[in-house]
């Protein structure tokens, strides 16, 4: 096969559509996100726009500037950072776009387990864990936090303290137990 054929594999952008693969909104809900999300996808976005994408313009330009660009590699991979930039910072915008803040701390029920709620619960061997319930966009597992369309927190919503709820898991239902809710101010 010529090499001119895989080339053109090789600068194809990496996602056909050309977009950040995100879970989708669903359909007719309206893309909640506490403060302290908002706040973070702002910085990330600004980031990009004044740190990131400036710089590797310049090593973009450096590298063009060095004659052959068909194998020179600080082109070719800042050619392609840049279309992971740009395409990031597209999603930023549009989701920044359609996002509906949701201050958890100005929350009234606080008995029942609402968007913004952390939440204690026990598995059926008695292990706990502590959620907090987020937007889709800020939603990070590592740091306890899940999204509002997840499985646990669509199981939890609405819960009280003492409520057992039916988690769907991979491994089929699953019995958990609200043992504490709660709601920080942003």
């Amino acid at each position: 096969m010529s090499k001119a054929f895989t080339r053109e594999q090789d600068n194809a952008p990496d996602d056909e559509d050309g977009e950040d693969t995100a879970p989708a909104i669903p359909a007719g809900a309206k893309n909640y996100i506490t403060p302290e999300g908002l706040r973070r996808l702002q910085d990330e976005l600004r980031h990009l726009k004044t740190v990131e994408r400036p710089k590797v313009v310049e090593i973009v330009s450096w590298a063009a500037g060095n004659g052959d660009r068909s194998e020179n590699g600080d082109y070719l991979y800042g050619k392609k950072r840049l279309r992971e930039i740009d395409r990031r910072i597209r999603f930023l915008l549009k989701r920044l776009e359609i996002a509906e803040p949701v201050d958890p701390g100005l929350q009234k029920n606080r008995e029942q387990v609402f968007f913004g709620a952390t939440v204690t619960y026990a598995d059926e061997e008695g292990r706990e864990r502590t959620v907090r319930i987020v937007g889709i966009d800020e939603a990070r597992l590592e740091q306890g936090e899940v999204s509002w369309i997840s499985p646990v927190a669509r199981a939890l919503m609405k819960a009280r303290v003492g409520d057992v709820v039916t988690l769907r898991t991979p491994r089929g239902p699953e019995e958990i137990e609200v043992i504490k809710i709660e709601y920080r101010d942003a």
